[in-house]
């Protein structure tokens, strides 16, 4: 765990593969950074993408590391430390079983590409089930949302139902409206249709032969300070 997580400006529990494992360092290679050694990394050499346009494309999800978010980023509630949250999601670790995860599919969500699992599998139920609890069990932890970042989230026209779900957990995709996904770029808005095509392609190309996931465990990963790289801090194993 490192220096900053007493101090963090946010925590979030991702999903994400372990540091050094194939999976982890396909997403971290693809992105340009690994957020377990806070380093760039090398990006995928796309032939008709400059190396530019696919950082640029790629600096959104860069920042959060590779992962799929099942507790969105939170600051602490008052009088909650960093014991009190890595212990709560410790808790939560052992009350889960491990599963092997859906085969993965890369598949363009609205205006980004992401990392899907593959419909219709049955474990899809069991990442639905997982996600949920980690929204639930870790909501008391979190800081109610400020007035600024409500106005923020809303500006991105939500649905009545996902405005419902942001009151009152904090995040507007949760539960019935969650998607697990491990994003693969920001918004594509400002690439053109060649570019996109290209990118998707290389993606399909890049991750076509990763090995099965496992969903063993959760990731804890933090923001140092307001804009900051997210950092991964620690994995809690699941239950057995």
């Amino acid at each position: 765990m490192t220096n900053n997580a007493t101090t963090a400006h946010r925590y979030a529990v991702y999903f994400a593969p372990h540091p050094g494992t194939l999976a982890w360092l396909a997403g971290s290679h693809w992105l340009g950074r690994c957020a377990a050694q806070l380093q760039p990394l090398p990006q995928l050499d796309i032939h008709g993408v400059a190396k530019d346009e696919l950082e640029r494309l790629t600096a959104a999800p860069r920042r959060y590391g590779w992962h799929a978010t099942l507790k969105a980023p939170f600051a602490l509630a008052p009088g909650v430390d960093w014991l009190t949250l890595h212990h709560a999601v410790q808790t939560l670790a052992q009350g889960l079983r491990p599963f092997a995860m859906p085969p993965m599919v890369v598949e363009r969500i609205g205006d980004f590409l992401a990392l899907v699992p593959t419909p219709a599998h049955p474990a899809n139920t069991e990442i639905q089930a997982a996600a949920a609890a980690c929204v639930a069990q870790l909501h008391p932890l979190a800081a109610p949302l400020a007035e600024h970042d409500l106005t923020r989230r809303r500006a991105a026209g939500l649905t009545p139902r996902q405005d419902e779900l942001l009151q009152r957990w904090g995040y507007p995709f949760v539960l019935d409206e969650f998607r697990f996904h491990m994003s693969l770029t920001g918004s594509l808005s400002g690439a053109d249709d060649a570019t996109v095509e290209l990118v998707q392609d290389a993606a399909d190309q890049f991750f076509a032969d990763l090995p099965p996931l496992r969903f063993g465990s959760l990731a804890l990963f933090a923001e140092p300070t307001p804009g900051a790289d997210f950092v991964l801090l620690d994995h809690l194993e699941l239950g057995a």
